[in-house]
Parts: C-alpha cells; structure tokens; sequence
C-alpha cells in the first residue's frame, strides 16, 4: 500500500491506496486511523476497486482543519470531495467504521453501494442513548465535552482501555501504536476530540456546510459484533427501519467495536459480497 496526498475541500489529506479499478472510499473512526483497513483495502484491490483509506481531517498526516470544524456535515462535505477529486464515478463505493459510519449515512448517496459497521443510523442511535448502561459505555462521550478531554486521552493507558473495553479479547497494541502517532501532537488529539464536541453541541456548527439530509436511494449493508462492549448489539435490531430499501442487518457473532479487524476474513466476505451484489 501507499500513502498519498490529495487536496480537497481546502484541505491535504493523507490516505493509504492499493489497487486499480471504481473508487472504494474507506473511512476510519476513533480512537482509530486509515490503518484500519489494512486487511480489506488488499483484498478490495483484488476484487478490481481502487481502495483508498483517508486519514480524516484532524488525523495526522492528514491536515488539521484551518476552520475548526467538526460537525458531521463537514465530514460529509469531506467525502463528497475526496469522491471528485479521485475521480470517483457511479461505480464507486462507500465503507465507515464508527464516525466514518456516521459519515457514510450522510454521504452514501453519492455511491452506488454502502456499507457502515459499529455505528447504527442517527435515529436508531438516539433511542438507546439515554439507556442507562448505554451512557455508562457512552461515559468517555461526556468527558469529551470537558477540559479534562485531552489530559486524560493523552494519559498511558486510556485508549488502550477503550480498544480492551470495545473489543475483548483483541489484541489491539498495533492498532493503538498507529492511532498513537495520528494523535501524538495536541493538535491533533483536540481534532479528534472535537468530533465529539460538536456532536453534543459543545463546539457551535460552523455554518460553512449545509446539512445533507440521510442517505435514502443507496442501499447499506449495516454490521455489528455481536461482543461490541462500545455500542449496545440491541441496537442492530432497529437499524433496518433506518435504512434505505434494499439494505441489509448483520450481526457477526463473536467481534466487538473493532469487528473488521477481529473477523477481518468473515467481515471482509460480508463486504465484499454486498460490494458485488
């Protein structure tokens, strides 16, 4: 794999590419970075796509954003660019793990097909949110809004915590050493931070980028691991009546938050078989 740069939407992003073929735009989360997708961006290539893996804006190598935003319609914004600017045409598809998920539902109509993991469509989220032991997953969402956010992310051993939290068992060390060099500057933990402070309101919307409405013609293959110790499973069950016609619910049994990385093979055979559906 390569890493690229690009310019779009006033910005640089970095991103990891492999392969030829219809643009396949995978998109990471937190506490996460492109090297995510480093079991399906080969495999995506084998199947005839241009596999490309962004870092999101704020994660190093990719820039962090002049304008302070972090609204989710940035996020969107952000794709639709990337889409143009690699030439992306109707074959092109759409992956998010996470607030790349949460980005695919605002932007996947731009792709032919989609597929989120980890992270349900926004009204199916917000029906669980105010459960009880949802917000005591959800507890680091709250800290996040706070001045304590980046001392305490940036302490040994916290988001080693969450990856053992999300996804028990996993051996994650690689994972965070990655996400640990997107992050190490202060500027680029309170970017990925900010995600969490403008979805909460904390940090006003920037007014730049209008709100897209949800995806509503592209249909959506939703994951969850059926062990995810980050989001309730339950919320699988209502994520079908959220999602477009035509898209499809699977629970993969034994994978936590991390389910691509955990079951890359049984996940990356879920993808790739939506992908050519």
């Amino acid at each position: 794999m390569e890493i690229r740069t690009i310019h779009a939407n006033g910005m640089e992003f970095a991103y990891l590419t492999v392969g030829d073929g219809p643009l396949a735009l995978c998109l990471h989360g937190f506490p996460d970075s492109a090297h995510t997708w480093r079991h399906l961006l080969p495999e995506l290539a084998q199947r005839g796509y241009r596999a490309v893996a962004p870092f999101m804006r704020g994660y190093a190598p990719t820039e962090v954003p002049a304008d302070g935003a972090y609204e989710r319609a940035a996020l969107a914004a952000d794709v639709l660019a990337l889409h143009e600017e690699l030439g992306g045409d109707d074959d092109a598809v759409l992956i998010g793990h996470d607030w790349g998920a949460l980005t695919a539902y605002m932007a996947a109509d731009r792709f032919r097909r989609a597929v989120t993991m980890a992270v349900p469509p926004p009204d199916a989220l917000a029906t669980f949110f105010l459960d009880y032991a949802q917000l005591k997953r959800s507890f680091y969402i709250f800290l996040f809004q706070t001045a304590l956010a980046e001392p305490a992310a940036a302490a040994p051993g916290f988001l080693e915590s969450l990856w053992a939290d999300w996804s028990p068992g996993y051996d994650f060390a690689q994972d965070v050493e990655f996400v640990r060099r997107s992050l190490a500057e202060p500027a680029n933990l309170s970017a990925a931070i900010g995600y969490y402070r403008a979805m909460l309101g904390t940090t006003p919307p920037s007014g730049r980028y209008p709100e897209p409405a949800p995806a509503s013609s592209t249909p959506i293959l939703y994951l969850h691991g059926a062990q995810d110790g980050c989001l309730d499973p339950g919320m699988a069950k209502d994520a079908l009546g959220h999602l477009p016609a035509g898209s499809r619910v699977e629970v993969v049994a034994g994978a936590g938050h991390f389910l691509h990385l955990e079951r890359p093979r049984e996940v990356g055979s879920l993808i790739l078989d939506w992908l050519a559906s």
